[in-house]
């Protein structure tokens, strides 16, 4: 059975840092692509980071480039996203989705397979 389980996210100050893991177990990591998605209260589901299965790693919004980096360690089946510098607009539930996709994304009904989302506040 596939599973993907987010864990990491928690209550920062804004400036802080945080690094999201997504743990995905009943399949292999290194035949899927990786996205990392946000959703703030009110808003749509966006997406933030992806590592696709074609080795080039990408960065959705214009937020994310400079503070937020993507890494997958197959080895451990896991995908991270490392988050620094952080605002109080990236408040957000955040879900990682796999997807057959080669290349990344920001199409969320390409991504089956989805976390449960972990929650992460920005707030002094």
């Amino acid at each position: 059975q596939l599973r993907l389980v987010e864990s990491g996210g928690g209550l920062v100050q804004p400036g802080g840092s945080l690094r999201l893991s997504c743990a995905v177990s009943g399949f292999t990591l290194d035949r899927y692509t990786v996205g990392w998605f946000r959703q703030a209260p009110g808003k749509e589901r966006e997406g933030v980071s992806c590592a696709s299965r074609s080795g080039i790693n990408e960065n959705y919004v214009d937020v994310a480039e400079g503070r937020f980096t993507i890494s997958r360690d197959n080895a451990k089946n896991t995908v991270y996203l490392q988050m620094n510098s952080l605002k109080p607009e990236d408040t957000a539930v955040y879900y990682c989705g796999a997807s057959w996709i080669y290349t990344c994304s920001e199409r969320r009904d390409f991504f089956g397979y989805w976390g449960q989302g972990t929650q992460v506040t920005v707030s002094s």
